[in-house]
């Protein structure tokens, strides 16, 4: 009998199920299974907008430029801030986690810290339609609200995000972004507080990841073909 083998993990899995079930056991589908596990699955028909092999990045935003610009932000949110009795500060997980801590161990006000993280539901044709898989542990009725992410780009998942702490009675919700990718925009999300406006280009590090790696990097690269190099970032100042 002859075997189409996937490569997609969960195709491969799933047709293992099959095979079991059916009380086939061909010993080359399990050596594909082994194998494919280092290789990433994209639903069919995906437009993969980055890269499919891992590659050294290059750096398009210095670890300097993103010192200097976290303590202007941060000089930013300490102004606004000055009266609040308490800033809720929510990190969307896992991405932001870097951004902020740089950024809260310069901002002088009170702080609440907490986390929220959510996966978009896969095959639904409703863009933001999204599930929750770290919901907040603190109660932010009558808070101001600091939600913090490293990327903006379509904004669909935002705005979610956004309209669920504002229907939790929030007295305030406002949105510092580490990175705007402007051109990849496709519902308006307002960003109070941006560090930087970025071409529509893959980017890693500084938090941000490809299959979980070069999150550590302390600068923000990009894995675009470095024959074709990715426009200046341009800080975000108001």
């Amino acid at each position: 009998m002859a075997y189409i083998v996937p490569q997609c993990p969960v195709q491969l899995h799933q047709l293992a199920v099959m095979e079991i079930r059916e009380g086939l056991d061909p010993p080359d589908l399990r050596s594909e299974i082994l194998k494919s596990r280092a290789r990433p699955c994209y639903p069919p028909g995906l437009a993969m907008s980055h890269p499919t092999t891992a590659s050294s990045p290059t750096v398009l935003i210095s670890r300097a430029r993103l010192e200097e610009r976290v303590a202007e932000l941060a000089e930013e949110i300490n102004r606004d801030y000055a009266d609040t009795n308490l800033l809720v500060c929510i990190g969307v997980l896992k991405g932001a986690v870097f951004f902020l801590v740089d950024l809260l161990k310069q901002v002088e006000v009170p702080v609440a810290v907490d986390f929220f993280q959510t996966a978009s539901y896969v095959g639904t044709s409703t863009p933001g339609e999204v599930r929750i898989r770290k919901d907040l542990d603190l109660f932010i009725r009558d808070r101001d609200v600091l939600l913090i992410e490293d990327i903006v780009d379509t904004g669909y998942t935002l705005r979610t995000i956004l309209d669920l702490l504002r229907f939790r009675g929030a007295k305030s919700v406002k949105l510092c972004a580490l990175l705007d990718k402007v051109e990849a925009r496709e519902v308006e999300v307002p960003i109070d507080y941006s560090g930087f406006q970025i071409g529509n280009v893959f980017v890693v590090g500084y938090g941000l990841d490809f299959n979980e790696r070069y999150r550590n990097l302390p600068f923000i690269g990009t894995l675009a073909d470095p024959t074709s190099p990715p426009p200046e970032p341009t800080d975000s100042k108001r």
